[in-house]
């Protein structure tokens, strides 16, 4: 149950609280996709890979596909993925906080958000390189009760508000927005031509497949004793997920019926001050102490959601530095290969085909500098792009690392897990031919130049027309896992593989 809690305060960042709302508040319907895609993902994530990672893995992605594939080019591109989708999931958190703390002062200064930027990355850095794993999980318990706590309240004032009637809020939102039954009715937002078509399907296929890939999501299941605890880990995640997620439809429809959309935008343009708006108006106005009381709240367990959330990721991405990329640029020799020339008649020792390369490469303490530093690094990125990104809704931020993750963590994870004849070559091409597709693509899309919203609004290298990249990029990193292996001269180890599925189906070699 606590770590249910905690995966649940690692996944409800602001893209949830602050962003799906927000959304919602502006396109209606539109917006729901993403409660949704959000939530559809852990049917993924339980029937695929909770348990089978947490047999297989130690402290990262990189141990799972390492188990049975040369270490060093795969935990090389395995760290390169995970830390890039870490750095643009921690941009999102960012604005969450610039857009939050410059609301709380009364307006959008730009220099507010910046110091609120960069005063969030700082604190987490620091949090993160003294606290560990244990002070991290704690935080996401706390973060989870307090949010799932917020959105309660918040749903309940707006269903009395209403007195009950939904039907009657959906049409009072609808009647608010300006657009009419449109509002309720798909394509608001991605309706009209068939780019917006297809970047519905492209943002859906993120959403979904994403969450699998998410590697501070992944490192999660290896905190537990067994795989069935890693189960029901899911299974409450996903119990306090989906109430969550039911909850944040009211409040976007509330914050449209309440506060009107017109209201939400001359906030924050992209929406992403909805909530606290909401709560002003739902205690009484701005000028009631009821009203400062329930925004003062809302506002403190949205801060304390952005730092839980900064807190798991940079705990995680600086992990998969330390562990990955740090500990196999060190190897001095090349791996061994006679340990596993031949077949194998019994499991061998717990973890062993992980945790001797490890000790070859680096020792625990100098792994554990390294994430110290790498904390900080990954802390001083996230702050720059968030710098640039503070225009940007959240939730939108949040389905861009989705995309990454899906495109370049997921196609080698399935392939490490299912496929009997994959090649390090294999593993190696379905990280880089995902990864290198949807950074690119991202960089050469409409979020990055090209509109008044983008990154870089006076510039245009705007080729690629769609926002969310991985409609293309997903079927790239599995087509690309696949050409690798079938063009391998490598001959796949057998052994070595049976070894990983007894130890992943029967947690055997695994405590």
């Amino acid at each position: 149950m606590e770590n249910g809690f905690a995966i649940a305060g690692d996944y409800m960042s602001a893209a949830s609280f602050l962003g799906i709302s927000g959304l919602i508040a502006l396109y209606g319907y539109d917006g729901l996709l993403y409660s949704v895609g959000f939530l559809v993902a852990w049917l993924v994530v339980l029937f695929l890979v909770a348990e089978l990672v947490r047999n297989c893995g130690r402290f990262t992605l990189a141990d799972v596909v390492a188990a049975r594939m040369r270490e060093r080019p795969v935990r090389i591109a395995a760290g390169t993925s995970s830390v890039t989708v870490s750095v643009l999931y921690l941009v999102a958190q960012m604005v969450g906080a610039g857009s939050l703390v410059a609301l709380l002062l009364g307006g959008t200064s730009e220099a507010a958000q910046a110091w609120t930027v960069i005063g969030v990355g700082a604190l987490m850095v620091i949090y993160v390189t003294w606290g560990g794993m244990r002070a991290t999980t704690w935080i996401q318990i706390v973060k989870a009760v307090l949010l799932m706590g917020g959105a309660i309240t918040l749903t309940v004032l707006v269903l009395i508000r209403f007195h009950g009637d939904f039907d009657r809020l959906l049409r009072t939102a609808a009647d608010r927005s300006g657009h009419g039954a449109s509002f309720l009715a798909p394509g608001l937002k991605y309706g009209g031509d068939w780019t917006a078509r297809l970047d519905f399907i492209s943002l859906g296929l993120a959403l979904v497949l994403g969450t699998a890939g998410l590697p501070h999501i992944l490192s999660r299941f290896y905190t537990v004793p067994t795989a069935r605890a890693a189960r029901r880990s899911v299974v409450w995640s996903i119990g306090l997920i989906g109430g969550f997620y039911l909850m944040t439809i009211v409040l976007g429809f509330g914050a449209a019926a309440i506060v009107g959309p017109d209201a939400v935008r001359g906030s924050n343009a992209a929406g992403n001050t909805a909530v606290p708006l909401l709560a002003l108006d739902l205690g009484g106005g701005a000028d009631s102490t009821g009203g400062t009381v329930l925004f003062a709240i809302v506002a403190a367990v949205a801060f304390a959601t952005i730092l839980a959330v900064v807190a798991g990721i940079t705990l995680a991405s600086s992990a998969s530095v330390a562990h990955d990329l740090y500990a196999s640029l060190r190897r001095k020799r090349p791996e061994p290969r006679s340990e596993v020339a031949g077949p194998r008649s019994e499991v061998p020792e717990p973890r062993s085909e992980v945790a001797e390369p490890r000790s070859e490469m680096a020792d625990p303490r100098s792994e554990v500098a390294v994430a110290r530093v790498a904390a900080v690094g990954i802390g001083a990125v996230a702050i720059t792009l968030g710098l640039l990104a503070r225009d940007l809704n959240v939730a939108f931020l949040v389905g861009l690392a989705f995309a990454v993750a899906a495109s370049a963590n997921l196609p080698v994870l399935l392939y490490t897990l299912f496929w009997r004849g994959f090649t390090t070559r294999g593993a190696v091409w379905a990280v880089y031919g995902g990864l290198i597709p949807a950074v690119a693509l991202v960089l050469l899309s409409p979020v990055a130049s090209g509109s008044p919203d983008a990154l870089f609004p006076h510039l245009d290298f705007q080729y690629f027309p769609l926002q969310n990249p991985g409609l293309v990029s997903i079927p790239l990193g599995f087509l690309a896992g696949w050409l690798g292996t079938v063009t391998s001269a490598e001959e796949p180890d057998r052994a070595r593989h049976a070894e990983t599925e007894v130890r992943s189906l029967t947690g055997a070699g695994a405590a």
